[in-house]
Formats: structure tokens, C-alpha cells, sequence
């Protein structure tokens, strides 16, 4: 069986967008007439260059080759052009070229993914989710800081089964190095978290989300704030280029740091650990895919930490965390996104359960793609699939980050 064709789908989830402005999907097949999906989650280039770098990816590197052979293939992108060093972008492109073998391999076998990679060791997976409007009274924009709004979806969510809600209300993120939050920001992440608490009681965690927005010194600020509301983690707080900064926030805070959806590769997620991360994020469509992220989750076992897989694209890459996160032992929860296009894509064969996934026992990745939905959305705009501020944070008027949620206007 060797690798024989690639084709790519870059789909547009509707409006409002959960899941960013668009998803990469790579459908994979061989020379036996098996067909394996991916999804890559990279988003340093705009997705028509994308499908460049990923069918250069496969066609280089890949094609003829027997999907069995993971290990060699990976090596041959990670040195590609005498680099050997963790590269986003071809990275991202490896990633979910990777996925669609293992569902390749595991179709052939007619065995799922996490059964060809140590087996399951659990049955279900826990589940959280980021706080979207619930409620015809959450409006856009004003509910990403409306305390009493994400309060109210926080209750819905628990109602539904969820024992854990993610929200960033400390402002966006910006192309500029961290900063320093304003009193305004602080104030209304404290004000966030009391709500948010008194609505869940001891029903959820709370996951306090932001986007290496920080400086060092407003990370700790910020971590100190927010500490009495006991928050299960305290996400990405700097941004991911000083891991050597992260351990002074990590050894300053008392909550535990949570990070990984920008980094990729093993030898990232391992500098992540020594800073004294103890909850590894990674999106397994940049991290390196399923198999390095097994690697990396032995890593983060050696250091007695978890594993939160992360979610902000389409359900191909949800699918890849869940097998992920049913073979391996310190797997914490999986973030999901639950809207109707996520499942129309995969006809329903992955969902949330009183908040938990159910580990999918079919061939593969365990989800059927409508492949005729995905290209009946295309991507049409000309922005990447997230995009940081320009603008500097303001001192004097409120700063509001949308929710990773972009305009369908731009």
C-alpha cells in the first residue's frame, strides 16, 4: 500500500465562526483506494499558499511511500532543507497529512486510531468548552465582556453536562510583544471570574483563557488577581517565544500554567515542561500529529503533567485529539466546539455526552466526512485563519477580544 493522491478542501465554517475563518482538510488516498482525512492547523500564511506548502509536503515526502511509515516521513520533513528545527508551517502541513494516514492505517485494519497506537485506556473523554452566546439576549460584541452574560452561558453549559468552561475576558492579543494589562482589564477578568463562579459553584472548573498576551510582569499581576476564584489553569499567559519568562510566571503564580495551541514538536512542549507547565495544550493539526503527540505526552508524564488537547478548527482535528486522548493515561479533558456545521461535517459520529466524548470504536478516526458539505463552503475572504490586533491595548476604553470568533465582515 503506498500513498498515492492528495486533494485539499479549505471550508468556511457559517457564520458566527466558531472554529476560526476557515479549516484546512486534506483527504489522502492510496493505491489500494483508501482514504484517509486530516486537518491542518496552520495559519502563518494565507490558505491558498497553505495548500501549496502541504501538497509540496506530500509530493516531496510522502508520496509512494507506505503510510506505515510515520516515523521515517516525519523525519524526512523536520530536516528538510537542513533545518531539523520546528518549523509552523511545514510543520502544520506534515500534521495533518499525518492524521489522514494513521485513518488510512486504521481503515485498512478496520481498527480505530487509538488501538494501532497503544490502545485505549479510556472510554470517554472529559470535555470543556469555550463560553459562546447561549441566549438570544447575548448580543455580539458586548457579550465578551458582559460578566453576567458569560455567567449565564457558563450555567448553560454545566446544565448540559460540562464540568469545565474556558473564557478570556482580559483583552486581545496583539502583534506587539506583552504588555501590561490595564486596571480595567484586571478588574474585569476578576469581575468574570467571581461571576462565573458563583454561577458553577464546585460543578465546573473554571479555565482562565488568554493569548501570550502578557508581559512577564502582567502575567504574574493578572495570575495574582484572578487566584482566589481557583481557576484549574491559567492559559498561555506570555507570549511562546520565551520559555525562559514562562518559568518566572509559572514559579510566581499559583495556579497551574497551561500551554501548547502555537507550539509544535516534541523539543517545544519539552522547554514548555521545564518552565513548569503542568497542562499541555497541543492542536494536533501543528503540533507534529498523532504520533508526536503521544511523544510529547510521555514527555509531559515523565514530568507528572497532563495533556488538554486544544480545539479551534473543524472536527477533523477534534477527531485526531479524541484517539489521542483514549490511549494515553494523563489525559486532563479535550476542548470541543459544538456547533451544528461541526457535526453536519462528520454526520454526528463524534459528539459530547453529559460532558464527556465517547470514544468512537469505528475503522480509523471513527467519523464519516460529508465531503460534499465541505466544498459547498468555501473560503472566500482574504484574511488568516485567526489574526492578531494592530493597535496597541488601551489605558482609557475598553478593550474587548472576541472570543477567537472572527467578523464574517472582513
Amino acid at each position: 500500500m503506498k500513498l498515492a493522491d492528495l486533494d485539499i478542501i479549505v471550508t468556511s465554517p457559517p457564520a458566527p465562526g466558531w472554529g476560526g475563518r476557515y479549516w484546512i482538510l486534506v483527504k489522502v488516498t492510496t493505491d489500494t483506494g483508501i482514504t484517509g482525512w486530516g486537518e491542518c492547523y496552520a495559519s502563518t500564511v494565507g490558505p491558498e499558499a497553505m495548500t501549496h506548502v502541504i501538497r509540496d509536503v506530500f509530493e516531496r515526502h510522502m508520496a509512494g511511500s507506505n503510510p506505515e511509515d510515520i516515523e521515517l516521513m516525519f523525519r524526512r520533513v523536520y530536516s528538510s532543507g537542513f533545518t531539523q528545527r520546528p518549523d509552523l508551517t511545514v510543520m502544520g502541513a506534515w500534521s495533518g497529512l499525518e492524521i489522514a494516514c494513521w485513518d488510512i492505517l486504521g481503515k485498512d485494519r478496520e481498527r480505530p486510531v487509538h488501538a494501532l497506537i497503544g490502545g485505549k485506556v479510556n472510554d470517554r473523554i472529559r470535555a470543556y468548552t469555550y463560553l459562546y452566546p447561549t441566549r438570544a439576549s447575548h448580543t455580539l460584541p458586548d457579550f465578551w465582556v458582559n460578566s453576567a452574560m458569560a455567567a449565564e452561558s457558563a450555567a448553560d453549559m454545566v446544565a448540559k453536562g460540562y464540568t469545565a468552561v474556558k473564557f478570556d475576558p482580559a483583552g486581545p492579543y496583539t502583534i506587539r510583544s506583552g504588555h501590561m494589562p490595564s486596571m480595567r482589564d484586571i478588574s474585569r477578568s476578576v469581575e468574570f471570574c467571581a461571576a462565573i463562579r458563583d454561577a458553577v459553584g464546585d460543578r465546573a472548573d473554571l479555565l482562565f483563557g488568554t493569548h501570550g498576551q502578557f508581559s512577564t510582569g502582567g502575567a504574574i499581576r493578572m495570575g495574582a488577581a484572578i487566584a482566589p476564584y481557583d481557576p484549574l489553569w491559567y492559559e498561555e499567559p506570555i507570549p511562546p517565544d520565551t520559555p525562559e519568562e514562562l518559568a518566572r510566571v509559572s514559579a510566581a503564580v499559583t495556579i497551574p500554567v497551561a500551554t501548547g495551541e502555537r507550539l509544535t514538536t516534541r523539543g517545544e512542549f519539552m522547554a514548555a515542561l521545564r518552565a513548569g507547565v503542568s497542562i499541555l495544550q497541543p492542536a494536533l493539526g501543528r503540533s507534529g500529529g498523532i504520533w508526536e503527540s503521544k511523544k510529547i505526552a510521555t514527555l509531559a508524564e515523565a514530568f507528572n503533567a497532563q495533556m488538554a488537547p486544544h480545539l479551534y478548527a473543524g472536527p477533523l482535528e477534534w477527531a485526531a485529539n479524541v484517539q489521542l486522548a483514549a490511549a494515553i493515561p494523563n489525559i486532563l479533558m479535550a476542548e470541543t466546539i459544538e456547533t451544528d456545521f461541526h457535526s453536519a461535517l462528520i454526520g454526528g459520529t463524534l459528539r459530547v455526552e453529559g460532558g464527556y466524548i465517547p470514544v468512537p470504536d469505528g475503522p480509523g478516526l471513527g467519523v464519516e466526512v460529508n465531503e460534499a458539505l465541505a466544498r459547498a463552503h468555501p473560503f472566500t475572504g482574504d484574511g488568516l485563519h485567526l489574526q492578531a490586533q494592530e493597535a496597541p491595548v488601551s489605558y482609557h476604553e475598553e478593550n474587548i477580544f472576541e472570543g477567537g470568533a472572527p467578523s464574517k465582515s472582513e
